[in-house]
Order: C-alpha cells, then structure tokens, then sequence
C-alpha cells in the first residue's frame, strides 16, 4: 500500500509540476497546432523538450488528444525531426502509464480474473504484442488507455515499447507531415486527413470480412 501511494504521489506531482513548468512559461490556453507551433519556436533551444514534455503529459493524462500534439511537431520542427519528437514523447508517455497500471492495477485485476489467458504469465506473448501493433494503427483507440490497459496484462515492457514504436509510427509521420503542409497546403491537409480515417475505416472491416487472406493470417487472426 504505500509504494502504491508513494507512485501515485510522484505521478501526480510530477505532471502538476511539468503542466505548472509549461504555464510559466507561456504556453497558449488554444492547443491548436498553429498556436502551439508558434509557442514552440518562440521558446529558442528548449521547443522540442517543451513539446516532448506535452506530449508526454498527454499520453499519461489521456484526455489531451495525441494527434494535434504530433501535427504540431510536424509545423514547428519540420516532419523528420517533429517526427523524431513526437514519437519520443510518446513512448516515454506510454511506458509511464503502463507502468503505473503494473504497479498498481495488474495484481488485483489478476485475483479478480486468475483465468483469464491475456493476464496469466503463460499466454501468447506474440498475440499480446500483435494486439498493441495493430490498436496503435488504428487512431480511434484511446493512446493511453491502450498504455494503461496493457499494463496489467502479461506482455513483456520490451515488446510492449517495441509494438507501441512500431504501431505508432505511420500515423505519427503522417500527422508530422499534415502539420509541417498545412499553412502551405490546407487542401491538401484535409484530403489527406479524409484518406487516413478512410484506410483506418476500411483495415479493420476488409480484415474481419477475409480472415483468413494473408493480413488475416499475418496478425494472427486464423
């Protein structure tokens, strides 16, 4: 009980401390990626922690969407390098949740579910790891909750981290990228956008309509 209290304290002091740190120095009440971006470049060397440090906060938080923050990166530092941090941001993010949920959740939820294949330190790492590759692609599924509800089940914190850098990637880049186009290109910016959620629709139907095709077979499904 007290090293639950003690992680509970550090997690909440610690993000009321870096959202008082990102207060004080400036940081626009619109979250917008413009607003953001010109905070950002205004703030000289320090932009990219700043940003990092937001999304950080934003994976943890949960309610703050990740995707401005990484269309952000894009305007302000360009794709390659918003990309670069955006994506750090995030997993350092995600693997402080899912630790906070190992720490305090996984071993009541294993006494309440001892049965239950995804908690037993048995199963299927494989199916496990698939699973969050495949919930980080889709944009639709909460980034934090994904964190937090991995965090008390079996999976490996590697492979846990290795999926989430992979399955976080293509959407990172691209939204990195809408960002860094959008003052220059707005068209284009929501003709992009229309086709990402269009591919992110159609994935999850086409694969539970052919099981059994090689994506099916590839995530494991059949």
């Amino acid at each position: 009980m007290a090293l639950r209290i003690a992680v509970v304290g550090a997690v909440l002091a610690g993000l009321l401390g870096a959202w008082w740190l990102l207060q004080i120095l400036g940081m626009p009440a619109s979250l917008s990626p413009q607003a953001l971006s010109d905070w950002l470049t205004s703030q000289a060397g320090v932009g990219p922690l700043l940003l990092m440090l937001l999304m950080i906060i934003a994976v943890i938080v949960g309610p703050i969407p990740t995707l401005p923050v990484s269309a952000t990166a894009g305007l302000a530092f360009g794709v390659v390098e918003g990309t670069a941090i955006a994506a750090t941001g995030a997993l350092i993010g995600a693997m402080a949740a899912f630790w906070i949920a190992r720490l305090l959740g996984r071993e009541a939820i294993c006494r309440r579910f001892p049965n239950n294949p995804v908690l037993n330190r048995d199963g299927s790492q494989r199916f496990l790891t698939l699973t969050i590759v495949v919930t980080r692609l889709i944009p639709v599924f909460s980034f934090a909750l994904i964190s937090y509800a991995a965090g008390v089940t079996s999976i490996h914190a590697w492979r846990f981290a290795v999926a989430t850098l992979i399955g976080m990637l293509p959407m990172t880049v691209v939204f990195a990228g809408l960002g860094h186009s959008f003052s220059m290109h707005p068209a284009l910016t929501v003709l992009a956008g229309a086709a990402v959620l269009a591919a992110m629709v159609w994935l999850p139907w086409m694969v539970s309509r052919h099981p059994n095709s090689k994506l099916g077979r590839w995530l494991g499904l059949c």
